[in-house]
């Protein structure tokens, strides 16, 4: 197929749900309830149901949304950090759209902007270099986030401020890494999961080898998947033919974009700028080792952390917030206490509510209310 809306052909998606529906009728279910299928990318929960998928699937299939979106597992420490090096009046605090209104325990970065912060959007890191050769005066600062999807562009940008001697740019460092979070997960305990669909944009950087040992150790399938309708369908086929067949191994249903060895250039220039922290704190998931990076001691006159100081305190969410057990695939979204009352898009006490990635925020654009009343 050429053209993306192929991608979307409501014939084939039939004839996918019928072959989906036929290997689940030959399928020895596990006693006493469904099959759990992870999605982990948190862009396959929006697809999910922008596209209504999980109510053409058969009862017997249950998706459980997992911890894939990068801005939803940013703990509230952290986005008290990012407030105070903005509120320092000699720095241009630059960040994606999306981290704009995470809450932290003061108030967010779109709050300290509006209190008089100089807390700017940009597209990319590339733009915040570009307000540095601009603004030799200030201090500029990037807020890195995401998983090894983003990585790359962090890195490559602090290997061209170092090229041109660039002094007043710095990164506030808080990417993270997908195979530690999975592992996580499956160390979780009473956390029941038949398999993984696995995340796309992560894959391009790093491949599908860093994934065998879902397959092999914890005998659990994967299948990295595209993103339209018609690639989550048949990922889920791929992987019910695995669960029906006895198999355990890691497929690539996203081949025409993600290569098994993965983004070779990418991959080094990542190696080059980070290295891993001991452990880092997730929202909702504690604290998980190896499962963040930082800036290596070479490019440490880049290092916000290390730059500016920071408070640098591990905050507890809200009680009445469950995006922990949302981002561990224990609670559905409309099954936590405050969702779609006290929280909501336009006020998010939790960060799954705040980026059009987070689960929270996909079920209540795309019918999670309704789902919500009818089940009370």
């Amino acid at each position: 197929m050429k053209y993306v809306d192929e991608f979307r052909d409501g014939e084939k998606a039939r004839v996918l749900i019928g072959e989906i529906e036929a290997l689940v009728s030959s399928i020895r279910l596990p006693e006493g309830r469904p099959l759990y299928l992870m999605e982990v990318c948190g862009g396959h929960t929006h697809s999910i149901f922008r596209y209504g998928l999980e109510g053409m699937l058969p009862k017997e299939i249950e998706l459980v949304h997992g911890p894939g979106c990068p801005v939803c597992v940013l703990p509230m420490g952290r986005v008290d950090d990012c407030v105070a090096i903005a509120e320092n009046p000699k720095v241009i605090f630059t960040t994606f759209g999306d981290a704009m209104r995470v809450p932290g325990s003061r108030k967010s970065l779109l709050q300290a902007k509006a209190d008089g912060a100089d807390v700017r959007m940009v597209y990319s890191p590339m733009d915040a270099l570009e307000l540095a050769r601009r603004n030799p005066d200030r201090e500029v600062v990037f807020f890195g986030l995401g998983f090894e999807t983003t990585m790359p562009s962090t890195a490559l940008t602090i290997l061209q401020a170092e090229s041109e001697g660039i002094s007043n740019f710095s990164v506030f460092c808080n990417h993270i890494t997908i195979v530690p979070t999975i592992k996580a997960i499956l160390d979780s305990p009473g956390l029941q999961l038949d398999g993984f669909l696995g995340p796309g944009h992560v894959s391009m950087v790093i491949g599908t080898a860093p994934y065998e040992f879902i397959a092999n150790y914890y005998r659990k399938p994967m299948v990295v998947a595209g993103f339209e309708p018609l690639d989550i369908l048949q990922s889920i086929w791929m992987l019910l033919k695995q669960i029906g067949e006895g198999r355990t191994e890691v497929e690539n249903q996203y081949a025409r974009v993600v290569p098994d060895e993965g983004n070779n250039a990418a991959l080094r220039a990542v190696a080059e700028v980070y290295e891993l922290r001991e452990f880092f704190e997730w929202r909702g998931l504690g604290s998980i080792d190896h499962s963040g990076v930082r800036l290596r001691e070479t490019y440490a006159h880049f290092d916000a952390e290390r730059k500016f100081a920071i408070p640098n305190v591990r905050i507890a969410d809200p009680k009445s917030c469950q995006c922990g057990e949302v981002l561990k695939g224990a609670l559905k979204p409309w099954q936590c206490k405050v969702f779609g009352t006290s929280c909501t898009p336009e006020t998010p006490l939790g960060a799954l509510m705040v980026s059009s990635e987070g689960a929270c925020a996909a079920y209540y654009q795309y019918g999670g209310q309704k789902r919500q009343a009818e089940v009370v």
